[in-house]
């Protein structure tokens, strides 16, 4: 198969393509050979040889459109010609340029060499008057020299196009693939705050709703106090979904989620979050002993706090009305330690309070993970612990 056949047009326009470069071959070639057959008729070439030189030329004439076929054996058939008759010689150069563009160095050098043997023949056969035999030989090979030297810098030059070609196609589909994965990945993280922000505001809100539940019996003013906190409880869920949404939004604009003004948890928000799950019924025994807490970067912070929140939402899902003891400690140039412990409920194969995914501890796993930390959880001993640890430069 030719290498223009793996160019980026269709098999329809190469077909167009070619036919019409055999068109002008054919055109070209028929008006050298009718002016080459003009001079030497006007040379005194009659008889026999004129008719040798006709028939070897008008042949010649006739094979010279298959170049763009087939152009090596084509090319061999003109240079035999080419040696009975000085009326091929205009074909049997153009071929030589044509393998020398579409077919490797060797080969167009092969058809070269055969087609100075070719002329030297002729050149025996029919001497040249006004020029010596060394003289006209040298003059051919130069100029087989030049045609292949001109087709090989061609074919060279149409490689490095097509390979040019073919790596801005792959650079694209790369970039295709990479943007694909960014958007996934992007997907993911979305994904996986929607499930920190709002698994702990609705696991708030069951134990509520719960507690409405199995006591109807309170007082009024207890029930309306635990009515006007599930209210405020599904505001507060309703804006933060609607954080994530808009977090959503600037992330597919191409913006930083800190660049439109809103604030982002971080560990000094972790009191906050304790106070809520007590407000909620939970007893949760917190121990800060991290020194300088602001100076944690923000990222670490944040990825803190949604360690603490998974732990509670948790222990409310999987151990309602249990203790939880919370403990930070870490200071700058060591590492920042969340260590979260729950009992397990005494009867195993009692149900979560509250409906969850099952994936909140993989997405917090690979988030700590992804800020440089590790994260660690088990179930043993009656008691389940969830432990993680946060880089923290000096």
């Amino acid at each position: 198969m030719d290498e223009e056949n793996y160019g980026p047009m269709g098999a329809d326009p190469w077909r167009r393509r070619r036919v019409t470069g055999a068109a002008l071959v054919f055109a070209v070639v028929g008006a050298l050979f009718a002016v080459t057959i003009w001079g030497e008729r006007d040379a005194g070439v009659a008889g026999g040889a004129l008719a040798l030189e006709v028939a070897a030329g008008a042949a010649a004439w006739l094979l010279s459109p298959l170049l763009l076929w087939r152009p090596a054996g084509t090319a061999l058939v003109l240079t035999a010609l080419a040696a009975v008759s000085p009326a091929a010689t205009a074909p049997a150069t153009i071929a030589v340029l044509q393998v020398a563009q579409r077919r490797p160095f060797p080969v167009a050098a092969g058809i070269g060499a055969a087609g100075v043997a070719a002329h030297a023949v002729q050149g025996l056969w029919q001497p040249r008057g006004g020029i010596s035999f060394g003289w006209w030989l040298l003059l051919v090979t130069l100029a087989y020299v030049a045609l292949i030297g001109w087709g090989a810098l061609a074919r060279a030059r149409r490689a490095l196009l097509m390979s040019l070609r073919e790596r801005a196609r792959r650079a694209e589909a790369e970039q295709g693939r990479r943007v694909a994965e960014a958007r996934m990945a992007e997907r993911t993280r979305i994904a996986r705050e929607m499930h920190d922000v709002l698994a702990h505001r609705l696991s708030l809100l069951a134990t509520y709703a719960g507690a409405l539940e199995y006591r109807p019996d309170a007082p009024p003013e207890k029930l309306s106090q635990a009515a006007g906190v599930v209210r405020a409880g599904v505001h507060q869920a309703l804006d933060e979904l609607r954080e994530v949404i808009l977090l959503l939004r600037t992330e597919d604009a191409g913006q930083d989620a800190a660049e439109d003004g809103r604030p982002q948890p971080v560990l000094d928000d972790v009191p906050r979050l304790v106070e809520e799950s007590r407000d909620a019924g939970a007893t949760v025994r917190l121990r800060d002993d991290v020194a300088d807490p602001g100076a944690l970067p923000a990222a670490a912070g944040r990825t803190a706090y949604r360690v603490v929140q998974e732990g509670l939402t948790n222990a409310r899902k999987h151990a309602a009305g249990l203790p939880v003891r919370v403990t930070l400690e870490g200071r700058p140039g060591t590492r920042l330690v969340i260590d979260i412990r729950n009992p397990l409920p005494a009867e195993p194969g009692a149900g979560p309070a509250a409906p969850g995914s099952g994936t909140g501890l993989v997405g917090l796993t690979e988030r700590v993970r992804l800020a440089g930390g590790r994260l660690d959880h088990e179930a043993g001993s009656g008691e389940f612990h969830l432990r993680a640890w946060l880089p923290w430069p000096a």
